[in-house]
This record gives C-alpha cells, structure tokens and sequence, in this order.
C-alpha cells in the first residue's frame, strides 16, 4: 500500500479540499500518513491569496524535494491554477494539478491511468458549473471540528482578490448531499463547520429558489448535528431572518464573521465592494442585538492602493465603535490580474505594516473585553484536539481545569481571564469536618 502526506494552507474551505483529497486517495487504496518523511508521494494544496502565501508556498515546495527526495510532489490548490508553470519548474514537482481537476487528482497520480502522464493539469475553471461532490470523512486524528465544503467559487470580483480567477463561479452542493454528509459528520464529531468561498451564496444556482438560510433550517430538522459553525459570510447575506435563526437555535455556534476590509466608504468603493459602512453597521448591530454574547469577527485590509491617512483614520474609528470581539487584519498585497493592481497611489510597506500592526492591537484590546465580560458565565463547548483545551459556542479558547477526551459537548463556568483565553472555574474539593 502506497502512502500519502497531505498538506493544505489558507482558509477553511482550502482545508476542506484537502481533507477530500486525503478521502478519495484512502479510497483508491492509499495509506494516508500525519508525516511527510513516511510518504511516497506528499500533496502540497496551496494558497495565493497574497504574494507571501506563494513564497511560503515555493519554499515549502523546494524544502519537502530536499527534505524527502524519494517522495514524489504533487501541487494543488489556488496558486497551481494561477501558475502552474511557475510550480512546475521548481526541482522536484512531478505534478502540477490546478482546481480545475483537484477532484481527479486519486486517477491522475495512479499508475494505471494513461491519461495523465503530462507534468501540468489546469482547464478553464470560469467554464466548470458544478460543484464536484467529494468525500467529507475527515479522517484525521488531531481535528475535532471537521469542515464540510458546500460552496465554492465567487462571482464578486473585488478589485484586491484574485480568487474568483482561481475558484471560478459560486457554485453550490446539492442539499440532499449536504444532508447527507453532515449526518455522516455528526456520528462522529459533535461540531461541523459549514465553509465555502461565498458560503452565503449558496443556494443561488441550484433550481427551486433557494437560499442559505433554507439549507440551515434544513440541516436542523433533518440530521442529528450537535453543532453547526459557520465560516465567513458576505454583509449583504446576512438577513434579518438568518440573524433571527442564530438567535433563535442553540445549535448553531454564536459567532458571526462578517468581512468588513475597510471601515471608509471611499475605499470601500475603490475596492468593488457592494455594501456601505452604513449598511454594514446595521447587520452587526442587528447581531449584537439579537445575541449580545456573540463572537462578531471582521477581516479588515491595511494599505490598499490609495487608502490615505484620512480614510484609514475613518476604519479605525468605525472599527472602534462596532461590538466586534476579534478581527483577522490582513496588509495588502497586490495581485497580478485584479483591478487593483494597475491602481496608482501605492502606499509605502512600512506603512502598510504599521497600520497593520494598530489594528491587530485594537483588536487585541477588544477580544480582551469581550473575555472578560464572559468572567462567571456558562459557556457550551467542544472539547479540543489540544490537551486541556475546549472552544465555546462564541469562539473563545478555554483552559480546562481537569482533563476531558476530547471531541466532547461540555459546559463551563468561566472562573478567569488569561493573556489569550479563558480559565474554566477550579472546582474546589468539599471536606467534611
């Protein structure tokens, strides 16, 4: 039996293809392994979202050829549909396979099949229309909150992002096989995470008019999941009636992340974004509203071309005044082939890592507010992979007093803060006299 190491980087929905590759090769008759220096062939399933997660990809590429050079290289993912021939010829690719065939890549490595001898396998990925049901098993042992990828492509083409080019259009998972495969998850793990590239769109292009929300309360009255988390939704897919049904259904984890990227409306519209902080500010007010003890969470971007002092003194006072609890800040990188990366007014590396920096320590200071208003309070929680580790329904770690197995439903009385989590409240032993 051949044996396979799969490695994946960038967002969830990226970790969902990998977990899918693993599967489908495990059914092909392949031993998959948790080292690369026991593969035979190792799967680098890559991001490019920024020019670092190509040089990070590119290094990681060269060190497995020099670190494991009996091991066969395959490279997947978003940058193998970018550039394929630039990963090609690094020392030691045997394949470059683009998104376009990701679902082919179990034939494409076997031996027996003809079909695939060339180095580079990369179509049209604008020209695919369907999303390619894969298998969902994540099988491996150190994840306890496995994603479930139901959406993939994005047909909003903002001017900073070059994943519409390498995804291709929305495409969404048929329900009865979301169905389906959440109640193969939920056998096994008590918290599934919904993930796509524009989740919220799901729905669009599949026949019958339906919506994300239909599929939600669809999940909850067909399948016996503990828990669903969702990934990242768009601000204009956050409607009053998905708010009202996180709100209103303990099984869904109370934590919102609603990609902001600017907080100055000038930028917001150089960007090709089709919201308004005004707009933005009603749905997470309406969030924070509805569930007070939410995680609300936001993706900012510093540096755009352009953005000047002014407008992005404007995101941090917007940021301020927002209830979010955690922001993921993200410096701008320019893209070949996005809008943005022909726009004049580039601002300076340092300063685009200074405002990187302010931002992140903002939203250090809120996420410690937020810890501390949950201090006495009692939280549901899954027990973690990492020993004495559970995270809540609201997105926040948990040090556990005692040790609990893992992949566990619990509740826990919050007893203190620490510098970048929560204490769970010592149970202190009652003597008699």
């Amino acid at each position: 039996m051949r044996r396979v190491f799969v490695q994946s980087f960038g967002c969830r929905a990226s970790q969902a293809d990998g977990a899918s590759i693993e599967a489908s090769l495990e059914d092909a008759g392949w031993l998959p392994v948790r080292d690369a220096s026991q593969a035979d062939l190792v799967i680098l399933n890559t991001c490019t979202v920024t020019s670092a997660a190509d040089v990070d990809a590119r290094r990681i590429v060269r060190n497995t050829h020099r670190d494991f050079p009996n091991a066969e290289v395959l490279v997947t993912g978003c940058y193998a549909q970018r550039a394929p021939h630039e990963l090609a010829n690094i020392d030691g690719v045997r394949w470059v396979v683009g998104n376009s065939h990701k679902t082919q890549i179990a034939d494409i490595v076997s031996p027996s099949n003809e079909r695939y001898h060339g180095q580079i396998q990369i179509a049209d990925i604008s020209a695919i229309t369907d999303f390619a049901v894969s298998p969902v098993r994540d099988i491996r042992e150190d994840r306890t909150r496995p994603n479930l990828k139901i959406q993939d492509g994005c047909g909003n083409r903002c001017a900073f992002c070059i994943i519409p080019s390498v995804r291709g259009r929305s495409r969404s998972a048929p329900l009865d096989a979301v169905l389906s495969q959440i109640n193969d998850l939920a056998s096994r793990y008590v918290e599934v995470v919904l993930s796509g590239i524009n989740l919220g769109r799901w729905g669009r292009d599949l026949p019958g008019g339906l919506r994300f929300v239909d599929l939600l309360r669809s999940a909850l009255l067909e399948t016996e999941v503990q828990r669903l988390r969702i990934s990242s939704v768009e601000p204009m897919d956050w409607s009053a009636d998905l708010l009202q049904l996180f709100a209103d259904e303990p099984r869904l984890a109370r934590h919102i992340h609603m990609p902001l990227q600017s907080g100055s409306d000038a930028v917001l519209k150089r960007m090709f974004r089709k919201y308004r902080t005004r707009h933005y500010e009603s749905r997470v007010r309406l969030a924070h509203q509805l569930m007070p003890d939410a995680a609300i969470g936001a993706d900012v971007i510093t540096g755009f071309p352009g953005e000047t002092s002014v407008e992005f003194e404007e995101t941090c006072r917007f940021i301020e005044n927002q209830p979010f609890t955690y922001l993921h800040v993200f410096t701008y990188s320019e893209r070949p082939g996005t809008a943005a990366s022909s726009y004049p007014g580039a601002v300076p590396a340092q300063v685009r890592h200074e405002r990187t920096n302010r931002l992140r320590e903002l939203s250090a200071r809120k996420n410690l507010d937020f810890r501390r208003s949950m201090l006495n309070k009692t939280l549901p929680a899954v027990t973690l992979e990492q020993p004495g580790m559970a995270l809540t329904t609201n997105f926040l770690k948990v040090e556990l007093a005692h040790p609990r197995q893992s992949n566990q439903a619990v509740m826990l009385n919050i007893g203190r803060v620490t510098a970048t989590a929560l204490r769970e409240q010592e149970i202190l032993p009652c003597f008699s006299v």
